[in-house]
C-alpha cells in the first residue's frame, strides 16, 4: 500500500513537473514587434487587422475537419535588401511534390495547443527540420488567420517571422526538400516577374517567376496578399498567363 502511494505521488510530481515545463515552453514563444526593421512595419500592421476572407476564398471547414499545420513566412535582410525564405519540395513527396513553398508542416502533439502556441512551435520546428534554420535567430512578429488547402485538407496557420540573427540554411533531407533559397522582395514586387497561373480545372491564381522557379498555389496566394496589404504591390499584367498541367 505504501509502495502504491509512493508511486502515485511520484506520478503526480512528474505530471506537475511536465506541466511546469510546458508552461515555461509556452512562455518562451513570444510574438512581438519590438525591434523590427522599419520596412516590416506595414506587414506587422496588416497582420493585426487582416480578415481571413481577405487572404483567401479557401477557409477552414466550419466542422473543424482538416489537418492542422503551420508555415513560417520568414523575412530577412540579404545582399539585395529585404528577402523571403522559400524552399522547393522534393518531387517524390505525396503532397505538393516539386512545388516551391514556405517551410512548414503538420502540428505534432509535442508542439502543444493548436489554439495558442502550437502553430508557432510547429512552424519553427518544421523550418529547422527542412532548412537547418536556427529557430533561436527568428523573432515571431505576427500570425495570420488560418487558411485551407482543399487538395491536401491542410488547415494552415501562417506564422510571420523576422530573421533577426541569420543562420546557414540548406537541404537537410533530400527526400523532403529539393532546395532552399531566398527571394528578394524587390523581385517579388517587380511586375516583370508576375504572372497568372491557369490550371486545367479552370482555377486561376497569382504566381511569381523568381530564382528559376514558378512560385504558385497557396504560397503565391499568401505572398500576393501580403504585398497588397503591406502597400508593396505594383501594377502588373494579370493577362500574362502560365498554364499548369493536371499533375500540378
Amino acid at each position: 500500500m505504501r509502495t502504491h502511494e509512493h508511486s502515485t505521488h511520484s506520478t503526480d510530481a512528474a505530471a506537475a513537473a511536465q506541466d511546469a515545463a510546458d508552461d515555461r515552453d509556452d512562455a518562451a514563444i513570444d510574438v512581438t514587434t519590438e525591434g523590427l526593421p522599419e520596412w516590416l512595419d506595414p506587414v506587422a500592421r496588416a497582420a493585426r487587422t487582416i480578415e481571413p476572407q481577405q487572404l483567401s476564398r479557401f477557409l477552414p471547414p466550419a466542422s473543424g475537419a482538416g489537418r492542422q499545420s503551420a508555415v513560417l513566412i520568414l523575412f530577412g535582410e540579404g545582399a539585395h535588401g529585404p528577402e523571403l525564405l522559400l524552399m522547393e519540395r522534393a518531387g517524390s513527396l505525396r503532397s505538393h511534390p516539386g512545388q516551391p513553398s514556405f517551410p512548414g508542416g503538420s502540428l505534432d502533439p509535442a508542439d502543444g495547443d493548436q489554439e495558442t502556441t502550437g502553430p508557432l512551435r510547429a512552424a519553427l520546428r518544421e523550418a529547422e527540420e527542412e532548412t537547418g534554420l536556427d529557430p533561436h535567430g527568428v523573432q515571431i512578429f505576427g500570425v495570420l488567420p488560418r487558411l485551407y488547402i482543399p487538395v491536401s485538407r491542410f488547415v494552415v496557420t501562417p506564422v510571420l517571422g523576422w530573421w533577426r540573427s541569420p543562420s546557414p540554411v540548406g537541404v537537410v533531407d533530400p527526400a523532403e526538400t529539393a532546395r532552399v533559397f531566398t527571394v528578394p522582395v524587390a523581385d517579388l514586387t517587380d511586375p516583370a516577374n508576375r504572372v497568372t497561373t491557369r490550371h486545367p480545372s479552370g482555377h486561376r491564381g497569382p504566381a511569381f517567376l523568381v530564382e528559376s522557379a514558378l512560385v504558385w498555389g497557396f504560397t503565391a496566394g499568401v505572398i500576393d496578399r501580403i504585398l497588397h496589404f503591406a502597400g508593396w504591390e505594383r501594377p502588373w499584367d494579370r493577362a500574362k498567363q502560365v498554364p499548369l498541367d493536371w499533375r500540378a
